[in-house]
């Protein structure tokens, strides 16, 4: 655990020595702001909970999470600086670990300065802050799914631009394998199992659950195991490049 927490230090620390994580936290911020007031009406409506607020970030994870996670390999490809990354006294397994928890507590940072709109929602009403507080919980394992994977992309690759493209492609396969134009596809030429184990795998499913204020054991069975595997194929993957 030592190595993944230096690891993982050094990642985070390297966040915020660059203007890219400003960016992504100001950008994160104005777009679930303005989606939730203008395009939510959230002031309009009248009530008192954050249901407007937490129904994009699904969307938002979409396009703003594969950023993050493009770079956490590709980047290290592209400047030469995963030889010497690799040749540290710690397993491939705990880098991958580590870089993914720094990206993801990253992630939650930028979550939690949203804070303010708790801080209003409470101001205005008396809202069910246990809904909302599942709600946080189940946006910050959605981002970590997502991350999971985009990492796993990520070290595919060192073209960033490409990283970004494909991960947010798979993360849209998963996150959309739930609705019904999806289903319809596999339906036509697939079993009824498997296109119910497809759409057991929708993240938009999984979440919006939690979202009500469910939190039920296989919601968080799935997004960890998501995560799970994912960094294990992100193990391999970086594992069988060496010296690519």
């Amino acid at each position: 655990m030592l190595n993944v927490w230096i690891v993982a230090r050094r990642e985070l620390s390297a966040y915020f020595t660059s203007p890219l994580a400003y960016v992504f936290i100001v950008i994160f911020l104005a777009l679930a702001g303005g989606l939730t007031f203008f395009f939510g009406q959230w002031l309009e409506r009248g009530q008192a909970d954050l249901q407007v607020f937490f129904i994009y970030h699904p969307y938002l994870y979409l396009f703003l999470i594969p950023a993050v996670g493009m770079r956490l390999w590709a980047e290290e490809r592209k400047s030469g600086t995963i030889e010497f990354l690799l040749t540290l006294p710690v397993t491939t397994g705990q880098i991958v670990i580590g870089k993914f928890l720094a990206a993801w507590v990253f992630a939650g940072i930028a979550l939690a300065l949203t804070f303010p709109m708790w801080i209003t929602v409470n101001m205005l009403g008396q809202p069910d802050n246990g809904v909302i507080l599942a709600a946080y919980i189940g946006s910050w394992l959605m981002a970590g799914g997502f991350l999971a994977l985009s990492a796993c992309v990520s070290a595919l690759t060192k073209n960033q631009v490409i990283a970004f493209v494909l991960a947010s492609a798979l993360c849209f396969v998963f996150m959309m394998s739930g609705v019904e134009i999806i289903q319809s596809f596999f339906r036509a030429w697939t079993p009824q199992t498997f296109v119910e184990s497809v759409s057991e795998l929708s993240f938009l499913t999984n979440f919006n659950e939690v979202s009500q204020g469910v939190i039920d054991i296989r919601d968080l069975v799935f997004f960890f195991s998501v995560i799970g595997i994912a960094l294990f194929v992100n193990t391999a993957i970086v594992e069988a490049k060496k010296g690519v």
